[in-house]
């Protein structure tokens, strides 16, 4: 497939851009800074602005493309990661008008060059836990889809925002428009320097709800994505299988979520952020298990 791929320099959307290009796509990444990334072609251009998104999205994305003499190609899908990544990295409206003026410019260009397929990076921050003035439980657990999105700060908000932007194109359009809410996302590196202080200390986990996703497996998600037409509309939590800590599901329970209501049983370990709809709508399967990281 030919991908238009935003934000492909940050954390997360590097490895998902090497992800695909081993699947054989070609990846151009639009990003302010290049990724770095073997393979993928780059064009600097920047979301907020909407002439700049026009353009990218119906444009050549490397010389080669000139050699048939056709005339531009068309894009597959779009994946769209460019983002200002959490609270205080800039100022809180900085951070909600980039990420909801960001996300309305690249959805509204894709379909109206004629793109059916995009898939946009939602947060498993829109649930209100991540960044909240204190401690916020889950109105239950495990936590899925139907959970509500409470947010409070300008990060989640504007994640909530898109969501409803998406939705709103996707019934304009009829295309195929998937929301992926990203739990903690862990590059293969942090392994070796992050989880054994998960595994002493499971509080610092608490705001994550437990949970992580692998880099690697991200750039499955997004594969599972692309292969996967006539859904509509859909937002999806990404997660890896268990928990990010050592201690099973009850004495989790017992220690954080007393009194959170459970609405099945849960294995020793499983994640507490649900992502049994990926795999029952998509086929997603996590490969990468922290245990097994650290073992290795």
């Amino acid at each position: 497939m030919r991908i238009l791929f935003t934000g492909g320099s940050g954390k997360a959307g590097k490895h998902v851009c090497r992800y695909l290009l081993d699947q054989g796509h070609r990846v151009l990444n639009v990003d302010r800074t290049p990724c770095g990334v073997a393979g993928a072609l780059e064009r600097r251009a920047d979301i907020t602005d909407a002439g700049q998104m026009h353009d990218v999205m119906q444009n050549w994305a490397d010389f080669d493309e000139l050699e048939p003499g056709a005339g531009v190609p068309a894009f597959d899908a779009v994946v769209h990661f460019a983002a200002i990544p959490r609270i205080m990295v800039t100022s809180d409206t900085e951070c909600f008008h980039t990420n909801t003026m960001g996300t309305y410019n690249v959805i509204d260009a894709a379909l109206k060059a004629g793109i059916r397929k995009v898939i946009f990076a939602s947060s498993e921050t829109t649930y209100g836990i991540c960044f909240a003035n204190g401690e916020r439980k889950p109105a239950y657990i495990p936590v899925d889809e139907a959970h509500p999105t409470e947010p409070e700060d300008s990060y989640a908000m504007s994640k909530v925002c898109n969501e409803a932007t998406a939705r709103a194109f996707q019934r304009r359009s009829g295309a195929d428009i998937y929301g992926l809410r990203i739990n903690n996302v862990i590059e293969p590196h942090e392994y070796a320097t992050l989880f054994p202080g998960f595994i002493h200390d499971p509080a610092q986990r608490r705001r994550n709800i437990f949970a992580y996703i692998d880099a690697r497996d991200l750039g499955q998600m997004v594969e599972r994505c692309l292969r996967t037409d006539g859904l509509g509309y859909e937002v999806f939590n990404v997660s890896n299988n268990t928990n990010s800590v050592a201690a099973p599901v009850p004495e989790l329970i017992e220690r954080f979520y007393q009194g959170v209501p459970q609405t099945r049983e849960m294995g020793a370990f499983e994640t507490f952020y649900s992502n049994e709809k990926a795999k029952r709508l998509l086929g997603f399967a996590p490969q990468h298990d922290w245990r097994d990281e650290l073992e290795g």
